[in-house]
């Protein structure tokens, strides 16, 4: 494992930040002053020490939550604003969110300190699904669900096909489930918008093999190991979708 990753591992700082270190000469392994980021170290036997204090590897934590509307999906606000850690609280260990949901979105979303599993859950090419249900405005008719599911014209290009399902119609509105696998910023909403329905109320209800289950709005739980799995399983394409409900 390269050095910076490792600091980074441990809970220290950032990697870009950890490199900082090292360049700077805050660092030893084994005793020895190194100053190149990408020195490989084994985790299982090397010492590492940042100004005189031995690391440990953090320990590798995932957490479902179920975000309310009103919430920003990062760790801190510059303006005050609450943040998905206020709901998480304190657990001794540095989180960040995997992937954003809006502020006005509400469901499924995922915090972890292992920086891989948030680049193969959110990399194009792994292809992980999202799945929501979105109520728009006005009655969406046949044709325009499968101009969703074949994909649309936005204006970063045209959207990747996607699942679309017609769950139930109401007065003047529309409740639709979507699953996709991009992440492009406001994807949903842009793509209901280009069929001239725009969203009215938004939840990710999934997110690979994981689904919301009987959680409440505000609500966490911690992954286990096999959902971990299943979910790195997936991203490799070794293993098909199958939902796991969320029970605290």
């Amino acid at each position: 494992m390269r050095l910076a990753k490792y600091i980074a591992h441990a809970g220290v700082a950032s990697r870009r930040k950890a490199e900082e270190m090292i360049s700077q000469g805050q660092v030893r392994v084994n005793g020895r002053l190194i100053d190149t980021p990408a020195f490989e170290v084994d985790p299982a036997n090397d010492q590492v020490e940042i100004n005189g204090i031995l690391l440990y590897p953090e320990a590798r934590q995932y957490i479902l939550l179920n975000k309310p509307a009103g919430y920003l999906s990062t760790v801190t606000d510059p303006f005050g604003r609450p943040t998905v850690m206020d709901l998480i609280g304190d657990i001794g260990q540095r989180l960040y969110p995997v992937g954003r949901l809006d502020f006005d979105t509400e469901g499924l979303l995922l915090l972890s300190n292992d920086g891989d599993f948030t680049n193969q859950m959110l990399h194009p090419r792994h292809k992980v699904p999202k799945r929501y249900e979105a109520r728009v405005r006005g009655r969406v008719e046949p044709a325009e669900l499968e101009q969703l599911a074949r994909g649309v014209e936005l204006d970063d290009g045209w959207t990747a096909p996607a699942r679309v399902e017609l769950i139930k119609y109401g007065p003047n509105e529309t409740l639709v489930e979507i699953e996709i696998h991009e992440g492009r910023k406001r994807q949903v909403k842009r793509m209901f918008e280009a069929i001239g329905h725009p969203v009215i109320h938004l939840v990710r209800t999934g997110f690979g093999n994981l689904n919301l289950g009987n959680m409440a709005v505000g609500e966490y739980r911690f992954l286990t190991s096999e959902e971990v799995n299943q979910l790195l399983a997936l991203a490799a394409g070794l293993s098909k979708t199958t939902d796991s409900e969320g029970k605290t």
